[in-house]
């Protein structure tokens, strides 16, 4: 088993399509089919089964993959681990963040960071926060940015600060500039919000249930949409109270095409963190940025 057979394997898991595998690693179809070929020999087992021209992961590739990956990120680390050596405060770091964060005090951090780090390039993607952590988790990028803490061994969650959570509704709506003081005033309104993300313990979807219980609303109607842009869209055509971070309606906010409600007894705030892989290398300009982000 080689290193070559590792990485057409994790490609083909991604991808689910030979010929696109060819491409990213250019490389033919027959030398990718090889390639997988000699890995299945070694281990004894098939790794993927064809379902309507997509590649599958067989139980066996399921159960390999965590392992090829890491194997992976082990090696990019030490690539890096000799690379920083060489450079210290240099070279590139790459950091997926949720995309609302961009509005949020992080984009200050990094603008200070990369004045003080002329010489290192930051390599940002967006994304949403179960994606993020897939990112570090591979080794795809160095550090994420994400609301909540990760539940996984692997990685190392850092507090990054907070973000206050509003309650948004449609302009006009008829609790527009009171003050909610007492929860039966939103008796029979609908909400919108997130479904709780399986296999962790807090996230959006588990915040609005959580409140909702708080304020004695747990008999409310929720609809559950899983995006954040489709949720301020039904709450500003009047399908609903969203309870959504204070960034992500900012815009929408100042333009009038939502408002906030005053409601006391759903103000919460959720939690930045910054992710890193446990035993992952982080070079000194990635330590740097982490001492930044994770300052009290």
């Amino acid at each position: 088993m080689n290193i070559d057979e590792i990485q057409t394997f994790v490609a083909i898991a991604e991808l689910g399509d030979f010929t696109q595998v060819g491409r990213q690693l250019y490389r033919s179809q027959p030398a990718i089919s090889r390639r997988l070929s000699l890995l299945e020999d070694e281990l004894g087992v098939p790794m993927f089964e064809r379902i309507r021209g997509r590649a599958r992961l067989t139980e066996a590739g399921r159960a390999f993959l965590p392992h090829a990956e890491a194997a992976l990120a082990a090696l990019k680390d030490g690539r890096e681990a000799v690379h920083g050596l060489k450079t210290g405060m240099r070279g590139a770091i790459s950091l997926a963040l949720v995309g609302t964060l961009a509005d949020t005090h992080i984009v200050d951090v990094l603008r200070r960071f990369a004045r003080r780090a002329k010489d290192v390039r930051l390599e940002l993607r967006t994304a949403s926060s179960a994606e993020v952590t897939d990112l570090v988790r591979r080794g795809e990028a160095t550090l994420g940015l994400r609301y909540f803490a990760s539940d996984r061994p692997e990685l190392v969650s850092l507090e990054a600060g907070g973000e206050a959570m509003l309650v948004i509704a449609a302009f006009g709506h008829r609790l527009t500039g009171r003050r909610v003081r007492h929860a039966r005033m939103l008796e029979g309104e609908r909400w919108i919000g997130f479904p709780p993300v399986p296999d962790e313990r807090d996230s959006s979807g588990h915040v609005l249930a959580r409140q909702l219980i708080r304020a004695g609303l747990e008999a409310a109607d929720v609809t559950l949409i899983d995006s954040l842009t489709a949720q301020k869209r039904l709450a500003q055509a009047g399908f609903g109270l969203a309870l959504v971070p204070e960034s992500s309606v900012r815009d929408e906010l100042r333009q009038g095409a939502l408002v906030a409600l005053d409601v006391p007894a759903m103000r919460t705030t959720i939690p930045i963190t910054a992710i890193h892989r446990r035993a992952g290398y982080l070079s000194p300009a990635a330590k740097a940025l982490l001492a930044l982000l994770t300052r009290g």
